[in-house]
């Protein structure tokens, strides 16, 4: 019989929880030329974010609508793949 401390069994759940739910890899990119700028963010290989951002004077960013993943396209209720400006931010 395996007797554990009061004070060990914190810790051993904390890194049994640490062991079966890993961090998602996360990436941020970033494309640029004279006339725009692209920032993606991913999240386990899949778009979950697309802000454009011209640099024209007067031109305000929008947002890109990403599909979800495994949804079929054609019967996605969401506007996918369309724009959407802010009109406030807090």
């Amino acid at each position: 019989m395996i007797r554990l401390r009061a004070a060990a069994l914190p810790l051993l759940f904390a890194a049994a929880a640490a062991m079966a739910a890993p961090e998602p890899a996360v990436q941020r990119q970033v494309l640029e030329d004279d006339s725009v700028r692209i920032e993606e963010l991913r999240v386990r290989g899949v778009n979950q974010r697309i802000v454009v951002k011209p640099k024209g004077e007067g031109v305000r960013e929008y947002e890109i609508l990403p599909a979800e993943p495994g949804r079929d396209s054609a019967q996605d209720r969401r506007a996918a793949g369309q724009r959407v400006w802010r009109l406030f931010s807090f």
